[in-house]
């Protein structure tokens, strides 16, 4: 039998078809965010506690108290106050099981109705949970476990919210071990966008190490020859049509020659032209060999295709090691352009493109020249669920990323997050957030999130599960950090010392 929390009682404000009170009996433990369960006229309601209250009814006058006080003795010596002191919850009503399935309540249920717990199968089916969906852990203050369909929660793209060290990257970790652990010809391909070295660990993992692979930055290579002037214009947003007309005409040469260049010879072909004016092909030469320099230009490809996206398979992008945000966003706007193309034509299976500090690579408010990424991952969003190419956008500061990039994400997971700025465009941009869930997100403890939109029917407080896979060992405590500094300078010191 479901264990009974407590009441209904009558208050001003309600019950009422939104709204309801309850006082919690002395041998039941609710908290606020929890889900309870009562029978009304029209079936099964649903609520969430939204908060809970103590009420006392020798302390509500507090003259009468002061007085009491004052006289030497405290109120429980004189009266049984003990006795008097209850728990009330004030909870909101989210829908009604009857014959035809969940609908909105639109009768508020009576005074004196029993509160109980809920039971596993009927708020499974209000959140429209699923038994073999992707385990992300288990319902706040409920043991039961929060499975979410794949197709719901990635197929009209993801957003993971929070604070640094509030849990993004644990929770994404959970979701690649889920993705990854999908029955053969079931799983997509996962391919991340690793800003601080956090997921390389899949692939020293030896449970995951088999489907994982990890792409430093320093091997990425962006063939030449397998793309056009106009994208070499966009990773250089000032060269002007005119200029882009030359450099065309130029590959266009050095392709018909079915020569494997790389930028240096580019550079050279251009520099050897009898037919450029020479006012553009100083401008040219200038702006191919800024990008020479960031080494990031080859012959071929590097990673791939079949490399990059293999279904069931993760790929791991490491830009850790990168400083120069411009060149971060080459590789991403380069690799994301690659795959939704190839992923239009059927050529690889379906993926999600999970990218670490979004606010970086699809800003709002950055100049063209300073977003290179930024108008590949906004077309995504806008269409990469008619092709099952699918984002994952995961950022600390969602009031810098691109407001159309984050409207296209259905589901959002929210941890912890303080900012008020971001707190109110967190509360604008996500559908179907309350203000009293608004309002838990910035006390949520490390490791519980709120789910909203597509993935879920109705906001839903999850804990996060334990992950399964090993855990990266680039974040270390402050503590550890200045104890390897001091013992690799004692070290020094000491070889040195040896060679005097």
């Amino acid at each position: 039998m479901p264990k009974e929390y407590g009441t209904v009682i009558s208050t001003l404000e309600g019950p009422s078809t939104r709204r309801f009170s309850f006082v919690i009996n002395r041998d039941a433990t609710v908290r606020r965010g929890q889900f309870v369960q009562l029978e009304t006229e029209d079936g099964k309601l649903i609520g969430r506690v939204a908060d809970i209250l103590k009420t006392n009814r020798y302390f509500m006058r507090p003259e009468s108290v002061k007085e009491y006080e004052a006289s030497g003795k405290r109120m429980d010596e004189i009266f049984p106050v003990n006795d008097w002191e209850y728990l009330v919850a004030d909870a909101s009503a989210l829908g009604v099981f009857g014959g035809n399935g969940f609908v909105d309540s639109s009768f508020p249920p009576s005074p004196g109705t029993k509160v109980a717990e809920p039971e596993t199968d009927i708020i499974t089916r209000f959140f429209g949970l699923d038994d073999s969906g992707l385990h992300i852990g288990k319902l706040s203050h409920h043991d039961i476990s929060a499975r979410l369909n794949m197709t719901r929660l990635l197929q009209k793209h993801l957003a993971i919210l929070a604070i640094s060290g509030a849990g993004k990257s644990f929770l994404t970790s959970v979701i690649i071990e889920e993705l990854l652990s999908r029955e053969p010809g079931e799983g997509i391909a996962v391919i991340v966008v690793d800003t601080h070295g956090e997921y390389t660990s899949f692939a020293e993992d030896g449970k995951f190490s088999a489907r994982a692979r990890v792409f430093p930055s320093r091997e990425v290579q962006i063939g030449l020859p397998n793309i056009s002037s106009y994208a070499i214009a966009e990773f250089s947003p000032d060269i002007s049509a005119a200029q882009r007309r030359e450099l065309a005409k130029v590959m266009s040469g050095l392709k018909r020659k079915n020569k494997h260049y790389g930028m240096a010879e580019l550079i050279d072909a251009i520099d050897e032209s009898d037919d450029i004016k020479a006012a553009t092909k100083d401008v040219l030469v200038s702006t191919l060999e800024e990008l020479r320099m960031t080494g990031l230009f080859g012959a071929s490809d590097y990673p791939a295709l079949d490399e990059l996206a293999r279904q069931g398979m993760l790929s791991v992008i490491d830009v850790s090691d990168i400083i120069d945000i411009k060149a971060k966003q080459m590789i991403v706007g380069y690799l994301a352009r690659k795959l939704f193309n190839a992923r239009k034509n059927g050529v690889i299976p379906p993926f999600v493109l999970v990218v670490e500090e979004a606010h970086q690579f699809v800003p709002e408010q950055a100049r063209k020249e300073i977003a290179l990424s930024r108008g590949i991952i906004t077309t995504i969003a806008r269409e990469g669920r008619k092709f099952n190419a699918s984002l994952c956008l995961i950022s600390q500061r969602p009031i810098q990323l691109s407001t159309t990039a984050l409207s296209q994400c259905n589901t959002h997971i929210i941890l912890r997050i303080t900012n008020p700025y971001d707190l109110k465009h967190i509360g604008e941009s996500s559908e179907g957030l309350t203000r009293d869930v608004l309002r838990q997100i910035s006390s949520l403890p490390v490791g519980t999130g709120i789910i909203v939109g597509e993935a879920v029917n109705h906001p839903l407080l999850v804990r996060i599960r334990k992950r399964n896979s090993k855990a990266s060992q680039k974040g270390i405590s402050m503590e550890q950090a200045a104890r390897e500094f001091h013992e690799r300078v004692s070290q020094k010191s000491k070889d040195a010392k040896s060679f005097m």
